[in-house]
């Protein structure tokens, strides 16, 4: 293995907005760094989620739009 080709690997301190801090390690050059969404407020992983009525819109727009496409 080559010596001195390889970028530095150091521990890099994130912070999200919802105030989490983690630590990783990172190739960056930076000691710190801000995200904005982060598994702990990221509706997936929360279970806060909301629940799209796919069904009620499509009919909604067939409702207001269905004269003008023919069948």
């Amino acid at each position: 293995m080559k010596n001195d080709i390889h970028p530095n690997y150091k521990e890099l301190s994130v912070t999200c907005s919802c105030g989490q801090q983690f630590v990783t390690k990172s190739t960056m050059g930076k000691d710190a760094f801000s995200i904005e969404v982060c598994s702990s407020c990221h509706p997936f992983y929360t279970g806060k989620q909301k629940i799209v009525d796919t069904a009620g819109r499509v009919d909604k727009f067939n409702q207001k739009f269905g004269s003008f496409f023919k069948r």
